[in-house]
């Protein structure tokens, strides 16, 4: 069985992954994972002011931000996307989340096609909050079709620049096996899901019904952004959850 660890003051433990972000977050015994989505993008330092007041009126510590979905402009170049990470990681080390180069949040950074947002910014965001005798929940992580934690993304994109048919169906399958791995980790699979997401601007027909229908990924639906992933190059990438409470905020 995958390893995790608890974060500390948080409520929640974490399968480890890169520096940016973990793989994903499960709730410990006696708390629930809540997720809030922000009505429009909020910019990535009016968001985490944003966050933390809704962290500090719940009567939870800042430690107990879990995880975020991020939107930017377009995709990153490599260097880009690392420049970006040491802007993304100061707050989290100021708030106590981040200690000693590890990262618990867990996260997806995707960029719309279609209205994109000026600048990064918040789409939403989970954390914990007191809940005994709640069921299990868990955020899995965003992953594209490539190996995380190497020295760049492109060596490792699975068909790179491939989006045929047969090139999406491959994609689709790399980052399905992830995200099953990922979620093993807190005891889950797709049928304890409640929502599922996936990022991409391809034609990934021929890969709904053949491949997502046959894991059972459709149980509650599938939301699907047309968006790209975070780094040029990446092609197809998904996230999973298993959250019982969420709600939307005016933003």
């Amino acid at each position: 069985m995958i390893q995790t660890v608890e974060a500390a003051n948080s409520g929640y433990r974490f399968m480890p992954g890169v520096s940016q972000y973990s793989c994903g977050v499960g709730a410990l015994p006696g708390f629930t994972l809540e997720r809030v989505r922000f009505s429009r993008v909020v910019p990535l330092k009016q968001g985490f002011e944003k966050i933390a007041e809704v962290i500090k009126k719940a009567g939870r510590p800042l430690t107990s931000f879990a995880a975020c979905e991020l939107r930017s402009p377009a995709p990153f170049t490599e260097d880009g996307f690392k420049a970006f990470n040491q802007i993304y990681i100061k707050t989290l080390i100021e708030w106590g989340v981040m200690k000693d180069g590890v990262n618990p949040v867990a996260r997806s950074n995707v960029c719309p096609k279609l209205d994109p947002p000026s600048e990064p910014g918040f789409h939403a965001f989970s954390f914990t909050t007191v809940a005994p005798d709640s069921p299990a929940s868990f955020v899995v992580a965003g992953s594209g079709e490539s190996q995380e934690g190497k020295a760049n993304y492109r060596d490792y994109i699975v068909r790179l620049g491939d989006t045929s048919p047969s090139g999406m169906l491959e994609k689709a399958k790399w980052v399905l096996d992830e995200m099953e791995r990922r979620m093993s980790a807190f005891s889950g699979d797709w049928s304890q899901t409640t929502g599922v997401q996936l990022y991409t601007v391809q034609n990934v027909f021929s890969a709904l019904e053949s491949e997502l229908g046959r894991r059972g990924v459709f149980r509650n639906g599938l939301t699907w952004h047309f968006n790209r992933p975070p780094v040029v190059d990446l092609e197809y990438e998904m996230d999973c959850r298993r959250v019982h409470v969420e709600r939307v905020i005016e933003s």
